[in-house]
């Protein structure tokens, strides 16, 4: 009967370094994965339409509410949120005018005199339009994963505008925003899902 064979050391040795090399390669690719790789990245979009479920934890009501409906936005700043569910309501901004409506009520303002809508509609707009120069104006931002797969920190710079948000997250891939995590002031939090409406091929840059 054969001995068992004896484990090479050296052959040990090489499957570990390359294990190394491997594990170093990859934190290297994620580390070049940046803001301006980001922005880049979503500015290829120009327009784009999805549809939204936003789930909203109240802790005065210790409850959820849920809202749906529609979003869509054009480069380099228009941005409308359309909420169905569970009443109809209408947010939408070109440029620094915000027009909000619900029901038979409209009411329009500059978008920067209203705290709140400031900072989820720049972090949202900014984002989805890949405009660097607006978010790193309203927020301290951070970039964590890859192209494929990566997270956007956002907290308000001014202090007026992180008494209404403390910090939003953003995530998805590929040029697509998925997600938006929402912490307000007061402690509620909503969680945002996006998904594109199928069909819509958006335009790309030249």
């Amino acid at each position: 009967m054969r001995a068992p064979a004896r484990p090479d050391p050296r052959a040990a040795l090489r499957i570990a370094l390359v294990a190394l090399c491997l594990a170093a390669a990859g934190t290297a690719r994620a580390a070049g994965f940046d803001l301006q790789a980001l922005m880049h990245q979503l500015a290829q979009v120009r327009s784009g339409q999805a549809v939204f479920v936003e789930d909203r934890r109240v802790q005065q009501l210790d409850q959820t509410l849920r809202s749906s409906g529609r979003l869509s936005f054009s480069a380099p700043d228009t941005f409308v949120r359309e909420t169905l569910k569970p009443s109809h309501e209408r947010l939408a901004v070109v440029g620094n005018q915000l027009t909000m409506s619900r029901g038979n009520r409209s009411r329009t303002a500059l978008l920067d005199s209203v705290p709140e809508a400031v900072v989820i509609v720049e972090a949202i707009r900014g984002t989805l339009t890949g405009n660097r120069e607006t978010l790193e104006r309203y927020f301290d931002t951070s970039v964590q994963g890859s192209a494929q797969q990566w997270q956007l920190e956002l907290v308000p710079r001014e202090p007026r505008l992180r008494g209404q948000v403390a910090h939003l997250r953003l995530s998805g891939g590929q040029g697509q925003v998925r997600e938006v995590r929402m912490t307000l002031a007061d402690g509620d939090t909503s969680v945002m899902r996006i998904e594109p409406v199928p069909g819509d091929t958006p335009a790309k840059k030249p």
